[in-house]
């Protein structure tokens, strides 16, 4: 009679046991966008959303978290529990805030999972610029503080840190260049062909109007290698000599502490939405530029970004 009550009892306890034990994930899952319904980080989020519905066999569920430049978003994937069914699209501001002062969270908070965008920063001129290349441009810049003026980015955003950094990387005080704040690519372009400043940093879809209309060349691309619908536009080290990559982009992370069997699951998963046509396409017909790393590859990215960024904006003086 004991044995059988012994057995029962460990019958009863299995049982009890076996949900903490099911394949992940068993519930639906929310993906926070730290940016506003509508924009193009929604966008990439929701087709992420959608890929991942179908590759993990449950729902995926896309909630906008905004405010304070991104951060309340990322803080809150932060916070969330590291059990899988919180995730998020992080951006490059995250790699930002603790040099800046906005906020002390980091990329060192979270678990990568995967980065599958990444829109490199150009290097964009009038087309009849007396730069005739990416060197002229870094030699007159460096022997002429403040006579150059960049817009196109409000201050501290991604592409003012991309070209700081490019700058700074050549040995160019980065604060020789005269900052003239725009709320995006398309008014910086205006004062550009006008003639009230000199230099556009942006990525390479946005400043392809202007290119195609003969007005804007571009001297560089912050890229590892050319990009595939520009041929003609060289990197920073084909143009300078050497290695510079900046930009924006955006990647799925979770909580720091999320289980590494889940980590896997979720970065198999999301390799197959980025690899799917669906997701190529998608991203082709927006102009947004695609960048694939794995979890691990994408948590050491996020750490090199941040302290370049960080050394930028000490230079910049814009931590605060």
């Amino acid at each position: 009679m004991k044995r059988n009550a012994l057995a029962s009892t460990v019958a009863a306890l299995a049982i009890m046991a076996g949900p903490a034990f099911a394949d992940y994930p068993e519930r639906p899952i929310t993906l926070i966008v730290p940016w506003s319904a509508g924009g193009g980080t929604d966008a990439v989020g929701r087709m992420i959303a959608e890929g991942l519905s179908g590759e993990l066999g449950t729902p995926v569920n896309v909630v906008n978290r905004t405010g304070a430049g991104g951060i309340v978003g990322h803080t809150a994937m932060i916070e969330a529990d590291p059990d899988g069914y919180t995730i998020g699209l992080a951006t490059a501001e995250i790699t930002t805030y603790a040099a800046i002062g906005t906020s002390e969270i980091s990329a060192d908070d979270m678990t990568a999972i995967g980065l599958v965008n990444f829109d490199a920063s150009a290097f964009n001129v009038r087309a009849d610029s007396e730069w005739g290349d990416a060197k002229e441009a870094l030699a007159d810049i460096a022997a002429n503080p403040g006579e150059y003026k960049a817009s196109g980015f409000p201050v501290g955003a991604a592409y003012h840190l991309a070209f700081a950094s490019f700058l700074n990387q050549n040995g160019v005080d980065p604060t020789n260049i005269v900052v003239v704040p725009s709320q995006g690519a398309a008014p910086g372009f205006q004062e550009l062909v006008a003639g009230g400043v000199s230099i556009v940093p942006s990525s390479l879809p946005e400043a392809a109007s202007m290119r195609d209309a003969g007005l804007v060349k571009t001297l560089a691309v912050l890229s590892a290698e050319r990009l595939d619908a520009y041929p003609d536009v060289p990197t920073a080290e084909e143009a300078v000599g050497t290695a510079s990559v900046g930009g924006t982009w955006r990647g799925v992370v979770g909580p720091k502490g999320l289980d590494g069997e889940i980590t896997v699951t979720l970065e198999e998963a999301l390799s197959n939405v980025y690899q799917s046509e669906e997701f190529q396409d998608f991203m082709a017909n927006r102009g947004f530029g695609v960048s694939w790393l794995g979890a691990e590859d994408f948590a050491a990215f996020m750490t090199e970004a941040t302290a370049n960024n960080a050394d930028v904006i000490g230079k910049l003086g814009l931590s605060q």
